[in-house]
């Protein structure tokens, strides 16, 4: 008797698992699946039915490759905190440097054929409302203490009420129904809807102050938290990346450069470069020479712009128009 291959012996194992999971399903389908051929998979079925297992093939417009309904494999001995936690922390773009992204998305479809239907559904609800996003920006691990009760909030469809500073400094009040979690490295954001259907992005430790209301919300059928997440962080970069300005901060201006831009502006700052006077030349990026200016001068004389020229002269500028308006009030 001819020994199958590990290749093969995998495959068999995938193609099993996708019936399992999806039922009928076409040869094309899973050949696009598995990456071989239309009649590799014809063989693969072949191989399986030969080996006792009762999956059988029907033509026609309305048919497919299936199993017999009472065919199944269930893990047992999971409970549901514990299905939850194996579906939680899969983040696809680590596994894929690592190039584990193809045996990580095996091992899944495995896992959740092999669970009893209740517990495909608590997997599939994790799924749906927790996506994690590896790719780094400039924030580094911040305090997000409100954070456990966002997840709650997340998990129960619970209605959240905000206290919520900007990063521009401002304070202000929602109501929001909070759509899922998504992780930026070490940075937490909650995708939540507002009345009137409104979709925005919060990040979690600019939460000053939460509770749950009691009421409960309906989620969007066709919510997608990974594809909502890509298009907001794609449209994010290309603001961010429009205007660079480059400023010197005077020493200790860490606190007050916080509190327009965030906590992960301090380790930015530590980072940066000092020049003679002990100052550090720090390079952020804005999406507007109006939004630059009007972040950088309500920190007065803590930064000082270097560049580009155009900024600097909009600050000037403006540093002109506040001394003609004092000027003249000091004259009454």
């Amino acid at each position: 008797m001819q020994e199958t291959c590990p290749m093969r012996a995998d495959r068999l194992i995938s193609l099993l698992m996708l019936l399992q999971t999806n039922g009928r399903m076409t040869a094309d389908d899973l050949a696009e699946r598995l990456e071989v051929s239309t009649r590799t998979i014809y063989r693969d079925l072949d191989a399986l039915s030969s080996s006792g297992v009762p999956v059988y093939a029907e033509r026609g417009p309305n048919g497919g490759c299936m199993l017999m309904e009472s065919y199944r494999t269930n893990l047992t001995g999971l409970n549901e905190k514990e299905v939850q936690a194996l579906f939680m922390f899969t983040v696809p773009g680590l596994l894929a440097d690592l190039g584990a992204d193809k045996a990580s998305e095996a091992a899944m479809l495995k896992l959740m054929a092999s669970l009893p239907a209740p517990f495909q559904q608590d997997a599939a609800f994790v799924q749906q409302r927790l996506h994690l996003d590896p790719a780094a920006w400039f924030q580094t691990e911040e305090d997000a203490p409100f954070l456990p009760l966002v997840q709650t909030a997340v998990w129960q469809n619970k209605r959240l009420r905000l206290n919520y500073r900007r990063g521009d400094g401002q304070w202000i009040k929602r109501l929001i129904d909070p759509y899922g979690l998504v992780a930026k490295t070490s940075v937490w954001y909650m995708v939540g809807g507002m009345y009137g259907g409104k979709i925005q992005v919060y990040r979690v430790s600019r939460i000053m102050e939460a509770e749950l209301t009691g009421s409960s919300f309906e989620r969007p059928v066709n919510f997608n938290l990974a594809d909502y997440w890509q298009t907001w962080r794609d449209r994010f970069e290309a603001q961010q990346n429009r205007i660079a300005v480059e400023l010197r901060v005077a020493p200790n201006s860490g606190p007050l450069l916080a509190l327009v831009f965030g906590e992960g502006i301090v380790a930015t700052l530590q980072a940066a470069p000092l020049d003679a006077t002990g100052c550090a030349i720090l390079s952020l990026t804005f999406d507007s020479l109006e939004t630059a200016s009007r972040q950088l001068v309500g920190l007065g004389t803590a930064v000082e712009v270097l560049a580009p020229p155009a900024l600097r002269q909009k600050m000037y500028a403006q540093a002109q128009e506040a001394v003609k308006l004092y000027q003249a009030t000091g004259n009454h």
